[in-house]
């Protein structure tokens, strides 16, 4: 049986959970113009990772039904690299900062990966 016992002790969850926060924190500042557009996407996406990675922690039963949700939550890191892409053109947020959440991001995609390649380390078995 696996050591996990809540997908919050995952540092993968941690890490996208902060990111999320930090993107809602950042498009904050985002013009009203964009608010059903750019932020609500960027918001819904970052919010993403870690809900399919909740959902992916509870169907450990079933790997499939684990790595599918896991690759959701991978898609939905890469969708909020593109949007924080399109902040930077936009000139709302510096490049450097785009840069330092891309590479967290990265991160977060790798370790991801990580579960999808080994997932017996995660899933439950009888």
């Amino acid at each position: 049986m696996n050591k996990y016992r809540s997908h919050k002790e995952l540092r993968v969850y941690k890490l996208s959970y902060e990111l999320a926060m930090e993107i809602f924190r950042l498009s904050k500042g985002f013009p009203v113009e964009e608010k059903y557009a750019l932020t609500s996407q960027i918001r819904n996406s970052s919010r993403s990772v870690s809900a399919n990675l909740t959902e992916a922690f509870r169907k450990r039963r079933y790997p499939k039904s684990f790595i599918a949700k896991l690759s959701d939550s991978e898609s939905e890191a890469a969708e909020t690299q593109t949007w924080l892409d399109f902040a930077r053109d936009c000139n709302y947020i510096k490049p450097e900062h785009c840069e330092h959440l891309c590479k967290k991001y990265d991160h977060v995609i790798g370790m991801i990966v990580t579960m999808i390649n080994a997932p017996e380390k995660f899933t439950i078995t009888k």
